[in-house]
């Protein structure tokens, strides 16, 4: 299992990607889309704090948590990237405003051609290779191929099938939260988690800055008068990062060479591989605290 795993990693995380969006994409009409564009207060504010909050945080962890340079590539990274189409899946599970998961997913996805590599030179400058170029091309393929196609699939299966489109929704998402498990059950396998080598002390600190981007997420749109939904959605898109996407980038900016010890790298590496095992731990029980909560009364 992992050698295959190891082998089609790749295939793992696009798979997972291609399922969410199918599923999302079954339970949505380009009217939802109108909603959110009648009310862009929400839009802005969950886009703003992706941009420009959750990369203050992280700056402000590299300067003055004493961070080793691995650690902070890995935390750089990880506000560098937009949030993760999984965002998607578990606001629909929260039942949190999903067309506006959706639009700040893809906004912000497409807005890192230009922000990620600004966020990266901002953040971390003196740990990135010269000769470093942000892979637009093949990003720019991939939001196509694993986000827009499947979502406008799915939302066109709604409309021919609109009796059936629930049922296949539902195996969508189901599909692509297995297929989550199996990505964690190979990374783990792979041994690519070396607790001892990382350091508990850098564990603690990637915990601190997901409960951070958690508190992050709850209360800033919370503060600025945003609907439960709303909330919920916007706490989801800045929890659940594209570590798929910060994966890639991680190759390019620190390539594994055979016989080669790279301590920085495998350190990224460790970083995000444990930010995305923590996204399940942290995100499960999120969702059941949001769903329980937007079942409530609104108070007066």
């Amino acid at each position: 299992m992992v050698t295959l795993y190891i082998e089609y990693e790749y295939w793992f995380a696009a798979a997972q990607l291609i399922l969410a969006m199918l599923g999302m994409g079954a339970t949505l009409r380009p009217t939802d889309f109108l909603a959110v564009a009648r009310s862009p207060k929400a839009v802005a504010i969950g886009t703003g704090i992706q941009i420009i909050l959750v990369p203050a945080v992280a700056y402000a962890f590299i300067q003055f948590s004493g961070a080793g340079a691995g650690i902070a590539v890995g935390i750089a990274l990880i506000a560098a990237v937009p949030g993760g189409t999984i965002s998607n899946v578990f606001t629909h599970l929260a039942r949190g405003n999903t067309p506006l998961s959706i639009s700040i997913t893809t906004l912000t996805t497409l807005a890192c051609l230009v922000t990620t590599p600004i966020i990266m030179g901002l953040l971390i400058t003196e740990y990135m290779p010269a000769n470093f170029t942000m892979p637009r091309a093949r990003i720019a393929q991939e939001i196509t191929l694993c986000l827009l196609l499947p979502l406008l699939s799915g939302m066109l299966f709604l409309k021919l099938l609109p009796a059936a489109a629930q049922h296949f929704s539902n195996l969508c998402v189901r599909a692509s939260l297995l297929v989550i498990a199996l990505i964690a059950a190979g990374s783990l396998g792979s041994g690519r988690l070396d607790i001892s080598a990382f350091g508990l002390g850098n564990v603690a600190l990637i915990v601190l800055f997901m409960l951070t981007l958690v508190t992050l997420g709850a209360w800033v749109p919370k503060l600025l008068g945003l609907a439960r939904a709303d909330i919920t959605a916007i706490e989801m898109e800045v929890v659940i990062r594209s570590i798929n996407l910060g994966l890639m980038l991680k190759v390019s900016l620190f390539p594994a060479v055979a016989g080669q010890v790279d301590p920085i790298g495998d350190a990224v590496l460790f970083s995000l591989l444990l930010f995305g095992g923590l996204l399940l731990l942290v995100g499960i029980p999120l969702v059941g605290l949001r769903r329980r909560q937007l079942a409530m009364p609104t108070p007066a």
